[in-house]
């Protein structure tokens, strides 16, 4: 019933082209400033890149550049979270951005008054991903205040096309500007787009942006810590939210394993072609601003669950297996571009459902331990897979040793077979875990199952859990409330 109430709603709302984006006017303008501001990031981090490589010559040095931007976006992620809980979200984005200004204004006084050694950037990387902490958990409670909901899935695609776009675009333009004016120019240049960032988020109306409501008894606020553990314990209270997000988890844990390897086996595979490696990398860049925009455009699948599930065994199929099984650079940029397409629809229905099941005072501590969990996966599948595929795919390979008794005859024995079968691995074990996420009930009928919060859904207290709708101690409006498995369901 509720998959039918929101279907009617949608179509009522978007069965023609006139309104199709109506209301979404406050959204595109922080998106717009968001874009500018992403692309101006990028820019700046191809250019550390290629300053760190030029001082030290290692690849060392460029892979600890990289945990330093990683490891503090995915550590502070929950007390990020708790944090934008505590102010409202026009704050919230303030601060992320205007954490970003000075840090890079920093490096800029840095830069002209005496030049900027190699630790001094990695400091600085540490900070701007320790603001970029806060900046996911921001925006994503900010989302639903700018748009209505029907609106939400084609804002989250738009905010993943911009990523996207950054992505493809920074490089290329960073490589640009390194070359023709020096760093100097990219950090200003940084500088005027986190300005543009905080400009449109003044200008903007944010509905219902009250900050954050007064405890019910009275008491003292915990422990912003206490406050991120909450996070956690949100996601996992309900089966539905649950058992979602572990498919989430685990489909990323193993996608992000068998990336790991595309660009070696790319490399291993086509003789060392720069060129070759260059297409599959813009190909990705070109599936995802592509996937966002068609997904603005369409406003997503129906069921949202099933849809996202469907989106995880495409891009399983695509980006992964058939990426393994093809054996030429035009075959690689055709299934990685369409798995990159997909990713807009994943990562979007996931945020829509967040956004729509939990109430607001919750989506900052919320989505701080959803970046936690998916992201933590990261530094772990990035640190296992490269001796995985240099100790034993490889040699396996090239042996017709182990697993490449069966996969000898599909993959071949040359150079990067052994990253491919890890490539197929990866996919055939995400495709898995989505066929058995929908065999689930709880995921599969989320909607039904967990209705969407209402707006005025009160904080839980800290001895009453049943003032929010659709808390396992609170009363269920579900399709069958009197039905002893919904009930099940629904409570855990």
């Amino acid at each position: 019933m509720a998959d039918a109430a929101r279907s009617q709603d949608d179509t009522a709302h978007d069965g023609g082209k006139t309104g199709r984006f109506t209301g979404m006017g406050p959204f595109m303008l922080v998106w717009s400033g968001q874009a500018v501001s992403l692309v101006g990031n990028s820019v700046l981090r191809f250019a550390f890149v290629f300053e760190t490589w030029s001082a030290t010559g290692r690849a060392t040095a460029l892979t600890t550049l990289s945990l330093c931007a990683l490891l503090p976006q995915v550590l502070l992620s929950p007390l990020a979270g708790a944090f934008v809980d505590r102010v409202n979200r026009r704050t919230a984005l303030q601060l992320a951005d205007g954490g970003g200004l000075l840090v890079v204004a920093m490096l800029a006084v840095l830069h002209f008054t005496g030049g900027l050694h190699t630790w001094e950037v990695y400091g600085a990387v540490m900070l701007l991903g320790g603001a970029a902490a806060f900046q996911f958990p921001a925006l994503g409670a900010a989302v639903p205040l700018l748009v209505d909901k029907r609106q939400l899935q084609r804002a989250n695609s738009l905010l993943a096309s911009a990523k996207s776009t950054a992505d493809v675009g920074g490089p290329a333009l960073g490589g640009l500007l390194v070359a023709f004016s020096g760093i100097g120019f990219i950090l200003v240049a940084d500088l005027v787009s986190f300005a543009l960032a905080l400009a449109a988020i003044r200008v903007v109306r944010m509905r219902g942006d009250t900050g954050p409501k007064a405890k019910a008894d009275g008491g003292p606020r915990k422990k912003l810590i206490a406050e991120a553990v909450e996070g956690m314990r949100f996601l996992f209270r309900f089966p539905s939210l649950r058992d979602l997000m572990l498919a989430f988890c685990f489909v990323n844990l193993v996608m992000v394993f068998g990336f790991a390897a595309v660009q070696p086996m790319v490399l291993a595979r086509s003789g060392g072609e720069t060129s070759a490696l260059a297409s599959v990398n813009t190909a990705i860049g070109v599936g995802g601003v592509a996937g966002g925009l068609l997904m603005a455009a369409w406003s997503g699948p129906r069921n949202r669950a099933r849809g996202m599930l469907l989106g995880i065994i495409g891009m399983c199929l695509s980006a992964q297996v058939a990426m393994a099984l093809a054996g030429e650079v035009v075959g690689w940029c055709a299934a990685i571009l369409v798995g990159a397409a997909l990713m807009p629809m994943i990562n979007g229905t996931m945020q829509a459902i967040v956004q729509t099941k939990v109430p607001q005072e919750w989506h900052g501590r919320v989505f701080g331990a959803v970046v936690f969990l998916s992201q933590l996966s990261v530094p772990l599948a990035t640190a296992v897979s490269g001796p995985l595929a240099d100790h034993v795919f490889e040699p396996q390979a090239a042996d017709g040793a182990g697993i490449f008794v069966v996969l000898g005859p599909v993959l071949g024995d040359g150079p990067g077979s052994g990253m491919a079968a890890m490539l197929l691995i990866a996919g055939l074990c995400g495709i898995t875990v989505a066929v058995l996420s929908m065999s689930r009930r709880t995921v599969r009928e989320i909607d039904s199952l967990l209705p969407d919060v209402t707006d005025d859904s009160a904080e839980p207290t800290d001895g009453d859990d049943s003032a929010r709708p659709g808390d396992p101690e609170a009363p269920q409006s579900t399709d069958k409330p009197d039905n002893p498995e919904n009930k099940a369901l629904v409570e855990g």
